[in-house]
């Protein structure tokens, strides 16, 4: 774990985000069967790289990237008292480093960044019977605060 460097993910990092892409939808899959069964996209990954309100992680492990995360600054609801907040997404963590604590790198350094925009809170999505990631969130401080529901 003391080779892990979290850094800004670049244009030229785009071939391995997009296969980590594909690894979320992946895993995801089992927790929504409303997915198209073909190939789909989450994410404009480029878009996010080179967005002056977004950023892009990445964990490098000698070179070789392991993980990612994006964080974006998005307009609040108008109900809510924080005009603005970080909308975090993309996390993924290669299989052969997962359990390390690189999801939590990635996540503290997209939080960083957020606070230097001056953003004060911050969101994510997780599927409710995805009980790895609400543990690895929950680890981090975040906590449920809307049950999305949905009847098909």
């Amino acid at each position: 774990m003391s080779n892990i460097i979290i850094r800004a993910g670049v244009q030229a990092d785009l071939p391995i985000l997009k296969e980590f892409e594909q690894g979320i939808i992946s895993a995801e899959r089992p927790f929504n069967d409303c997915l198209k069964s073909e190939y789909i996209c989450y994410y404009d990954i480029g878009a996010l790289i080179n967005g002056q309100n977004s950023r892009v992680m990445v964990a490098e492990d000698d070179g070789f990237i392991v993980g990612s995360g994006y964080a974006r600054i998005m307009e609040s609801k108008k109900h809510l008292t924080h005009n603005f907040h970080a909308y975090l997404g993309f996390m993924y963590v290669a299989s052969s480093h997962r359990g390390k604590g690189i999801n939590q790198l990635v996540v503290q350094a997209l939080i960083s960044w957020g606070k230097t925009k001056g953003m004060q809170d911050f969101y994510l999505d997780a599927y409710a019977d995805n009980s790895s990631a609400l543990k690895a969130y929950e680890k981090l401080g975040f906590k449920a605060s809307l049950i999305k529901m949905k009847l098909s």
